[in-house]
């Protein structure tokens, strides 16, 4: 990680001057205080847009294969993340022309992009240094995460119980192992959507507009997400979302692409009933809570980052534009 442009970008992530109409900063959907989302089942966009999906969390997500629950970005660019988030209209709607000329008049962010990038503020730059930032969101302290560098102590005797559930009858491994506990891979699971989709015109309009900017077949007749179809135009991918990591899931709630789910408790429950997608897991009682226990213990201690005293606006003097 390049710590000068870290340093910008942790400035710009809290600046709502990056956004259209100075109303949102990039906290503002992904906000340390709500596991770097919203707590919103499903988000909120620029001047009170409604969107279709859950805000995730950013925790970990330099190591995550995809980028975006339908999968279509590359999780090696993190600009382009960036990017899309700041640009798109449904989000933060800026132009990043105007982005830099703003950032231009303020002093104080003219030296570090200096320091940063030996240059001037420029789109691609902006992009880079809150790419170069989320970076250090990085999942710290988990009991779990103690468990597995040898302090036995750290899982509670339920959450011993529900290791061995998620390793085994459970079966939550297949999807949740390794060391990002997500295999990175893209599955439909039958996560039903949000009631708000089929309520709200607002959601119906923005999900119609992103599958129509995606080029999605047949999109106007479509009422529901339909997931990495948007991606692949394959039938076969309809209603495939990539695979969450698990860490810090204990902060991230709602749950699942729609937010659908208000609970850990909610979600094993949708597991173990099963659906047309996932065989039943036959859990008991005793086993769900056990299972919740160890999805807990994933989670370890709440972000602290703040945003600091950003810097005013100072017209520049005539010459040096």
């Amino acid at each position: 990680m390049n710590e000068a442009r870290a340093k910008l970008g942790e400035m710009l992530f809290f600046d709502s001057r990056l956004s259209g109409d100075t109303g949102t900063s990039c906290s503002s959907c992904h906000d340390p205080a709500s596991g770097w989302g919203d707590g919103q089942a499903l988000s909120s966009g620029y001047t009170g847009v409604e969107y279709f999906r859950n805000a995730p969390g950013l925790f970990n997500v330099a190591d995550r294969i995809y980028l975006m629950w339908d999968g279509r970005l590359d999780g090696a660019d993190l600009g382009t993340l960036v990017r899309d988030m700041l640009t798109e209209s449904h989000t933060m709607n800026m132009d990043s022309r105007l982005a830099q000329e703003r950032l231009k008049q303020v002093p104080e962010y003219y030296a570090m992009f200096q320091e940063a990038y030996g240059d001037e503020p420029y789109g691609g730059r902006i992009y880079g240094a809150v790419a170069e930032y989320i970076k250090s969101i990085r999942t710290v302290n988990a009991p779990f995460d103690a468990y597995l560098r040898g302090d036995t102590a750290a899982l509670s005797d339920a959450a011993l119980r529900g290791k061995d559930l998620f390793a085994g009858k459970a079966g939550c491994i297949g999807c949740h192992g390794g060391a990002t506990l997500s295999d990175g891979d893209l599955h439909a699971t039958g996560v039903p959507d949000h009631p708000e989709i089929q309520q709200n015109a607002d959601r119906q309009i923005t999900m119609l507009r992103h599958f129509a900017t995606m080029g999605t077949p047949n999109y106007m007749n479509l009422r529901s997400d339909v997931g990495n179809y948007v991606v692949t135009k394959d039938m076969a991918d309809i209603g495939k979302f990539a695979t969450p990591s698990l860490w810090d899931v204990g902060q991230t709630a709602p749950y699942m692409h729609s937010g659908v789910f208000d609970t850990l408790a909610d979600v094993v429950a949708f597991y173990d009933a099963g659906n047309d997608k996932i065989a039943p897991l036959g859990l008991s009682e005793e086993e769900r809570v056990d299972l919740v226990a160890f999805l807990e213990s994933l989670t370890g201690d709440a972000p602290t980052a703040s945003a600091a005293e950003l810097p005013a606006y100072a017209l520049r003097d005539v010459g040096k534009n």
